[in-house]
């Protein structure tokens, strides 16, 4: 099994997945034009913020597996992947500890002008007046949108350092919030009114993108500090340049609109003037960077020992099975293949299969979901074959 990994990636981890007796195809200085080309051969692909577009999934015939080392998904064409029958695999959460860091650092950094009291010092200007006026985060509310992993860990630190934390989910119920610790919210809108700091952690997803929008900007207080460490395409970009711009707000982004591609590149994003901008290094720790390849490595290991797919994205959460049959069976060459014939002929399309065998390789048994439920003859037809079949039965699926 051919492995191409196209972004960096940990000398040690790579050992790991060497180990498992792959073959290892390391180009991490490939560009996304080049990756359709390059991944001919390959069963897996693993990249890190490389953009997998549908063209990919058209040369790669024998890709089994994309792997994202990082907790997105949005850079890959999640369904061009499905259409061609590829699994796409992410890291969620092991990276929550080190954004939420940074996206606090940046809170602090902005109450506290850290940046510009060091340029001031570097230029040789002693401002002390100027920078000894902050508000201080201690009684201060700070707003958290998204409480997955990253979230919940920038709300802990929020309470550590003595802020009120209100709460905004999509997916968790108020009771939920409530016992994480935070003050569930019932409006955006109200949320950005009564906080002092928001900060962003959300998937950039339909429903997601361009939510935080100019309406509830400008629902901010004036001086309001506004962080975002999730995605750019999740706010909306010249709302937000023009409130920086005007002072309405203070706005800490570490994710910007077009990124280079490369880790050097010329790039001057209109807001950067007016922001304490960061390099879309919220995941750039050497702790993070290392569980999240011990968590590909881990996906790796799993699909090539066992053929399953850990954290995978695209796969059904529900089909069009209507029934579930099931057949005991013994465990003899042909029999289920004698029982799907029986399936094929009525025009039956099995949705799942499973087969599980017993200890001691005698019997097994076999789970089918199918999108019809068989008629009675079919299922007397796999009953009668006593030598192979022990039990026939069919359950309706809710």
């Amino acid at each position: 099994m051919r492995v191409l990994i196209a972004d960096r990636f940990p000398s040690e981890r790579l050992g790991d997945i060497e180990a498992l007796g792959l073959q290892v195809d390391y180009r991490p200085e490939i560009s996304a034009r080049e990756l359709a080309m390059a991944v001919g051969g390959a069963s897996v692909l693993l990249v890190r913020s490389k953009p997998v577009g549908a063209e990919v999934f058209e040369q790669g015939s024998s890709l089994s597996l994309v792997i994202r080392a990082g907790a997105g998904v949005n850079t890959i064409d999640v369904a061009a992947a499905s259409l061609r029958g590829v699994y796409v695999a992410n890291c969620p959460g092991q990276n929550s500890i080190a954004v939420a860091e940074l996206a606090f650092g940046l809170v602090l950094a902005l109450d506290r002008r850290i940046p510009d009291n060091v340029a001031a010092l570097r230029e040789g200007r002693w401002e002390k007046k100027r920078y000894g006026e902050a508000s201080g985060l201690f009684g201060r509310t700070l707003g958290v949108f998204g409480l997955g992993a990253i979230g919940r860990e920038v709300a802990r630190r929020g309470k550590a350092f003595g802020m009120r934390v209100l709460a905004r989910d999509r997916v968790l119920h108020p009771e939920k919030i409530a016992a994480l610790g935070c003050d569930f919210v019932e409006a955006d809108e109200l949320m950005m009114r009564q906080s002092d700091a928001v900060s962003i952690h959300l998937p950039l997803t339909a429903a997601t993108r361009g939510l935080i929008s100019r309406p509830l900007l400008e629902a901010l207080r004036p001086g309001a500090i506004f962080v975002n460490t999730a995605r750019a395409e999740v706010v909306d970009q010249d709302a937000l340049l023009e409130l920086a711009r005007a002072g309405r707000i203070r706005v800490g982004q570490d994710v910007w609109p077009g990124e280079p591609e490369s880790g050097v590149a010329a790039f001057a994003p209109a807001l950067a003037r007016w922001a304490y901008g960061t390099h879309h290094i919220g995941a750039s720790t050497e702790q993070a960077q290392d569980a999240i390849a011990a968590e590909a490595v881990r996906i790796l290991r799993t699909f090539a020992r066992e053929g399953a797919v850990p954290n995978c994205v695209n796969i059904a959460q529900k089909t069009q099975a209507r029934c579930q049959l099931v057949v005991r069976h013994y465990d003899k060459v042909g029999v289920i293949a004698n029982v799907l014939d029986a399936i094929k002929e009525a025009g039956i399309n099995a949705q799942e299969i499973e087969n599980r065998v017993f200890q001691g390789a005698v019997t097994a048994s076999c789970r089918i979901q199918l999108d019809v439920r068989p008629p009675a003859e079919i299922i007397e037809r796999i009953r009668s074959r006593s030598e192979e079949v022990i039990f026939v039965d069919v359950v309706d699926l809710a």
